[in-house]
Parts: structure tokens; C-alpha cells; sequence
């Protein structure tokens, strides 16, 4: 079978702006005629793997970049978003959406960011308050969630903290008692009984509660280590823009960002994942993190001339509701879609706790993706209270999961578990496990015949 052709003129023309060249400059330096790139531009030539090759050595461009710059998140990230009941008597299919990103990709982009900015699912109200979760996620994506100032303010600080001791919860303390004189105390949960962490300035003590374990009491103390990168975490906000509520929300995932990365420094776990095969658990006993951090930080790792594999991260609960979620580089549909499949073995976790899950799944374009999930409880639970539970799946494209240790095994090329973006988003005829017809979809009823689903609908 014929590879397919990579049209992806989007790509290229932000590539040359962002470099300041016109199209004869940059035709130039490809060794190409601008008439050429022209065409390339306007996706009306493929992109040739002689091309992108070019691209990657001249200006440092990232193949992988590609899918994760298409206007509006590409066919599947508009496909997504037309998935709104307030669009099913349009019909659009999925050729029209094609041509619609090959003849008219700013209108595209424009359309997928008035559809965020005033919400999404229900048919959402023009006046509806956009949703400051929402603005904040789009511009962690915008970044491809590295932000590579934190990651070097974060290693600096790191490497004073190991030649100061060699425990890193230890010499965490001790800095933040000689240089922001804030002594940390550990108290018993009758004293805090719905706090896990309190910053009491009036006492000059970070008060953590007794029910946080090693990992999450150390990223709590490399949290309270951010305000030492507070210059680079202000110049983030700044210029994101965001409204009040959304710049507090992006302010938080900045320190914890940056906390994450005190406690694994990029060059240094880089290097394990590397050496292990991005061994889960070992990283997290070698790093004193919990899985969750690891998790979320594989999806961090894009430092130019230094990038890791390009995972994806997402947190969901048992009703499969999504409360985190970073594509990072993978640009991966399961990262991205309105909903989740039940045929996914990230639910798997929740009936397996401590057990890390693997699955190897095809989307409906063809994508295929190696995943790992396990089951997480938050910081907090006690006897007699409300045990909750959530299950947080990592996952990269299947190509790229060959060195995995928790790939050996796997025939990764082979059988692979068919899912979607979830029911009303996903339009495979013949799946048993379906619970609602897809939208935009005409729902087809026969007296005479019954199929593997009650929910019979028309074709594209």
C-alpha cells in the first residue's frame, strides 16, 4: 500500500513567518523554486520526505510537529467539534471537512476557536462565559506543554539542591529555611482536617498535612520553590493573555510544572527513561515521584535537540470525565476527543489498582496507539470517608513504542483493540459496545432486522 501524501502548507507557511522569510528566502534554502513552496503552501503539492528532511535540518523543524499545527487540531480536531448536536442536520463528512482544511485552513482555525471559546457540547450559547479551563488548556498546547525556561531554572536549582544533600526532601527544607526562612512542619490531620497543605506566613511555616506520602510532601516543598522562578512563571502569564480566573488556573500548572521538574530534571530523567526503556516504576522509584508525576511529565519532554518520545496524558474518572488531559507533541485524537471509549482499557485500571495496563488500539482514520494506564487515589483519604479514584493513561504512537519495556511482547504491528473518540463522535458501524448513535448521523430503524447495535444510522 502507497503511503499517503502529507499535504501540510499550514506547517510550512508558520514556519516561514516565524523565521521572517519570504518565499523566495526560504525556497532559497531548501533548494527549491518559489513557485514550488507556493504550492506546497497552498496544499496543492505534498510535502516529499526529501523536503521535510530539509526542513528538519535548516530550521530545526519537528516532523512530529506537523499534526499537532494543523488549523483547529485537523480532520479530528474539527470532526470533534461537529460532533455537537447544535450541527447534526448539517451532515458534513468527513470529505467536506478535508476540503475545508485544504482550501480554507484560517477559517478552519478560526471556527474551532470560537466553537472553544464559548464552550462546547449541548449547543453551547454565543453568550455563554468561554471557560477559563478551556483557554488555559489551549495555551499549554500552544507551548506543546515544554515551557523551556522552567525546565532550565528548574535543573539549576536541582543541581545546587544534590550538592547540597543528597535527599532531596531534605535539602528542599533546608533551602527553603535559610533562604526564604520558612520552616515545614508536618501536622497531624485533627489539626488540619480539610487542608493538605497551608502556608502560614504569620508563623513563617509551610504546614503540610500528615496524610500526604514522600512523593507528594516533596512536590509540595518544590511547589513553594517555584516563587524562585517567579520571573519566568509572570512572563508565561503575560503573555498568554488569559482572563483573571484562567491566568490563577495557568499560574498553578506552571508551579506545578515547575515542581515536577525540581524533582525530575530534565537532562537527568531523560537519560533514565533512555536507559530503561521509560520504565514506569522505576522511574518512579528512582526519581521519589508518584505516577502521576511521571505520567504528566513524559508529556513535557520537548526540549530542542533533546526531545523524548512524544506521550500523550490524560486523568479521567470512573464515569469516563476527563479532569486532565495534554497531547503535548503526540497530537493524539484520544488526548483531544469529546468523549472516551469504554472499550479502552484505561477503564481496565480501575478494576486493577497498583497494576499498570497496556493496550495496543486503532482509531478509525488507521492511527495506532500503544497505551498504559493504571488506577491513582488522591493525596487525602481516610477511614470512613470517600475513597475517590481516578485512572491516568499515557500513550504514544505505536511506531514510536518499539524500545518501550512495556511494549516487549507486544506485537505492535499486529491485532490492535478497534476504539473511538467516544459514542456520539465515533462512527463504526458494527461496534457492540455503542450506547448512542453518532451525531449528525441519520438514525436508521428496521421492524424486519436486527444488527449488533440497536442504533442503526446512515452512512457518510
Amino acid at each position: 500500500m502507497a503511503d499517503p501524501k502529507l499535504f501540510a502548507g499550514h506547517a510550512v507557511r508558520r514556519l516561514r513567518r516565524g523565521a521572517a522569510m519570504t518565499q523566495a528566502a526560504m525556497a532559497d534554502v531548501l533548494g527549491i523554486s518559489p513557485s514550488y513552496l507556493n504550492l506546497v503552501e497552498r496544499n496543492q503539492r505534498p510535502l516529499t520526505a526529501t523536503l521535510l528532511l530539509r526542513l528538519a535540518e535548516q530550521f530545526d523543524f519537528d516532523p512530529r510537529a506537523l499534526s499537532a499545527g494543523e488549523p483547529g487540531g485537523g480532520g479530528e480536531g474539527l470532526r470533534r467539534r461537529l460532533a455537537d448536536p447544535m450541527f447534526a442536520d448539517l451532515e458534513i463528512d468527513r470529505t467536506q471537512v478535508e476540503e475545508w482544511l485544504a482550501g480554507a485552513p484560517g477559517g478552519a482555525e478560526a471556527f474551532a476557536r470560537a466553537y472553544d471559546r464559548i464552550g462546547t457540547g449541548g449547543g453551547a450559547q454565543a453568550d455563554a462565559a468561554p471557560d477559563p479551563a478551556i483557554a488555559v488548556r489551549r495555551e499549554i498546547e500552544r507551548w506543546r506543554n515544554h515551557f523551556a525556561d522552567l525546565d532550565a531554572a528548574a535543573e539549576r536549582l536541582a543541581d545546587e539542591l544534590r550538592l547540597a544533600a543528597g535527599d532531596l526532601y531534605g535539602a528542599m527544607a533546608e533551602r527553603l529555611r535559610v533562604k526564604h526562612q520558612l520552616s515545614v512542619r508536618i501536622l497531624p490531620v485533627e489539626v488540619m482536617p480539610d487542608r493538605l497543605k497551608r502556608l502560614d506566613l504569620h508563623a513563617r511555616q509551610l504546614q503540610l498535612s500528615e496524610l500526604l506520602d514522600a512523593p507528594a510532601r516533596s512536590f509540595a516543598l518544590a511547589q513553594q520553590l517555584a516563587e524562585e522562578a517567579r520571573g519566568e512563571i509572570d512572563a508565561l502569564v503575560r503573555g498568554a493573555a488569559l482572563e483573571r480566573l484562567a491566568e490563577r488556573l495557568f499560574r498553578r500548572h506552571l508551579t506545578g510544572y515547575f515542581a515536577a521538574a525540581v524533582m525530575m530534571p530534565y537532562a537527568r530523567f531523560l537519560r533514565a527513561c533512555e536507559a530503561t526503556g521509560y520504565d514506569l516504576e522505576l522511574l518512579q522509584r528512582r526519581f521519589g515521584a508518584g505516577f502521576e508525576h511521571v505520567a504528566h511529565r513524559l508529556a513535557t519532554l520537548q526540549r530542542v535537540g533533546a526531545r523524548g518520545l512524544p506521550f500523550f496524558m490524560i486523568r479521567i474518572d470512573r464515569a469516563g470525565q476527563v479532569s486532565k488531559r495534554y497531547a503535548g507533541a503526540s497530537a493524539s485524537p484520544l488526548a483531544e476527543g469529546p468523549g472516551t471509549c469504554p472499550l479502552w482499557a484505561i477503564f481496565d485500571a480501575f478494576a486493577r489498582p497498583g497494576e499498570i495496563v497496556a493496550q495496543l488500539v486503532e482509531l478509525e482514520g488507521g492511527g495506532r496507539w500503544f497505551t498504559l494506564a493504571r488506577s491513582v487515589q488522591p493525596q487525602g483519604a481516610r477511614a470512613g470517608g470517600i475513597h475517590a479514584r481516578f485512572a491516568v493513561g499515557i500513550g504514544i504512537a505505536a511506531a514510536d513504542a518499539r524500545n518501550l519495556a512495556a511494549a516487549r511482547g507486544f506485537d505492535l504491528a499486529g491485532q490492535a483493540v478497534p476504539i473511538g473518540p467516544g459514542c456520539r463522535a465515533c462512527t463504526r458501524p458494527d461496534c457492540p459496545q455503542r450506547s448512542a448513535p453518532p451525531a449528525g448521523r441519520a438514525l436508521l430503524v428496521s421492524e424486519r432486522e436486527a444488527g449488533l447495535t440497536p442504533f442503526g444510522f446512515a452512512g457518510d
